[in-house]
């Protein structure tokens, strides 16, 4: 069986493309990898005064220091599990997926994994963040079983998602027992470079490296 690899588009803040967010499977012999999309869909988007943004969720603002729309997280969240279930119908073991993304992408990734599946290989999340009070905290904050590892990158110069909001986010996860890895980056906005890509690969390989299938006697 082929290994796979799962994007999921990301856009948000008034249309603008912020990226892609993946979930990324790996199966048995892990010798290939083939990448498939599914897509944030159209919303109305409360920092937009209500206009329709492609977006994974509502938020009320784009701020840590408020509520989330947990309503719209939770819906978005349940198509990324059917996502999933399918994977692992397909023969996708839970241990060998990773789930991901940018900016928004990020944040979904965080409650799907930390959430609703934890017995995932790990999550990554570039230039996002949970808002302070965030249901991804009360629930880790009753949790006795093991985590996903979590990967995390932030431009310092990002002027929409603050670094200091990542950095907040994941000294949180690590006080309330989940393995985290922050990146800085400087000077790098709200946006990916090349360096990132790169630490992020190298992090995918090592938690998902190629199985080597036993010849059959």
């Amino acid at each position: 069986m082929q290994a796979e690899r799962r994007r999921l588009d990301d856009y948000g803040g008034g249309g603008r493309d912020l990226g892609a967010t993946s979930a990324i499977c790996g199966g048995p012999g892990g010798a290939t990898q083939r990448l498939s999309d599914h897509a944030a869909r159209f919303r109305p988007y409360t920092p937009m005064n209500g206009g329709l943004s492609n977006v994974w969720f509502d938020r009320y603002k784009i701020s840590n220091d408020c509520p989330e729309h947990l309503e719209s997280i939770d819906s978005m969240c349940q198509v990324l599990e059917n996502l999933i279930d399918e994977e692992v119908k397909n023969g996708i073991k839970k241990n060998r997926i990773l789930v991901g993304g940018f900016s928004m992408g990020g944040c979904m990734a965080l409650h799907l994994a930390f959430r609703k599946h934890r017995d995932l290989a790990g999550v990554f999340a570039l230039s996002s963040f949970l808002n302070k009070t965030s249901a991804v905290y009360q629930a880790l904050q009753k949790n006795e079983d093991a985590l996903p590892e979590l990967f995390q990158c932030h431009g310092t110069t990002d002027e929409l998602v603050l670094h200091s909001w990542g950095e907040e986010t994941n000294s949180i996860l690590k006080s309330l027992g989940v393995s985290t890895t922050f990146h800085s980056f400087p000077n790098l906005y709200h946006e990916l470079n090349r360096t990132e890509l790169e630490k992020l690969k190298s992090w995918i390989l090592e938690k998902l490296p190629k199985e080597i299938e036993t010849p059959s006697e």
